[in-house]
Order: C-alpha cells, then sequence, then structure tokens
C-alpha cells in the first residue's frame, strides 16, 4: 500500500474511531452509574468518572499526535502513539470482565464493541506501519528545514 492510500486509511480510521469514541466515553462519564462496575475485592477497581472523562482526552492527544507525526513521516514515531491511542478502544474489553455487562442495552453494547474492534483495527494499522515503514519513506525524502 502507498503512503498515501495508507493516509487515507488511516484519516478514515481514526475520524471513525474518534467519533465511537466519543459517544462511548460521553456514555460512560455522563451515565457512571448504569454501567456494572466490578465487585469491591476486585482485582482492578472501577477507574472514577472523572478518570474515564480525563482518560478520553489522553487517548485522543496521543492518536492527535500520532495523526501529525504520520503527516510528517515519522512512520514508527506515528506507529507508537497510534498503539498508545489504541489503547482508548482496546481499553473497553474491561467492560466485559465484570459480572453483568452483558446486560448492558443494546446500543451500549453496539457503541462499546465498535469502540473495541476500532481500537483493534488502530493497532493493527500501527503495527503493519512500523513493519512497512521503510517503504512508507520515499527514498531521499528529507523533513523540511525547520525556521530558525
Amino acid at each position: 500500500m502507498s503512503y498515501l492510500r495508507a493516509t487515507r486509511v488511516l484519516c478514515w480510521l481514526l475520524g471513525v474511531a474518534v467519533l465511537v469514541s466519543v459517544v462511548h466515553y460521553v456514555d460512560n462519564y455522563v451515565n457512571y452509574d448504569d454501567y456494572p462496575l466490578p465487585a469491591e475485592d476486585a482485582t482492578i477497581p472501577a477507574p472514577s468518572a472523572a478518570l474515564v472523562g480525563a482518560a478520553w482526552f489522553l487517548f485522543t492527544a496521543l492518536g492527535g499526535i500520532g495523526l501529525l507525526m504520520w503527516f510528517r513521516r515519522h512512520i514508527t514515531t506515528a506507529a507508537i502513539f497510534l498503539t498508545g491511542y489504541s489503547l482508548s478502544g482496546l481499553v473497553g474489553i474491561l467492560h466485559y470482565t465484570v459480572p453483568g455487562a452483558t446486560d448492558m442495552v443494546w446500543w451500549r453494547q453496539a457503541h462499546v464493541v465498535a469502540d473495541i474492534v476500532l481500537g483493534a483495527a488502530v493497532l493493527g494499522f500501527a503495527l503493519w506501519a512500523a513493519r512497512n515503514s521503510s517503504e512508507l519513506i520515499p527514498p531521499g525524502w528529507k523533513p523540511p528545514p525547520r525556521d530558525a
């Protein structure tokens, strides 16, 4: 796949992933009490609503930095940041480690599962980009000079 085609795929993938994550994280934050929580003696404690809200901004910043690095043709660095962003969706798997998670309403299941799938897709793209970084940077390409 060429850099231009990969860029189109990445932009669409991140666009959809961010949109779905907004729905998922806003629902998590606003309807925090509607989500099943782990038992008090659980190995992994439930994050607070504030942590859930703050996590969205952190994860989305990682995705934004990844996209910026991609546009600057720092493919490996972009892949690292995109991997960090992929955790935004993949962390949704933790919902299903709590009893009662499969009893959530269908639309909540839909956005949680969509977020997980998109997280996996972003991770897959990042791994593919890292593996193919030398083909994605044209020979002789140099970053533009910095303004002094």
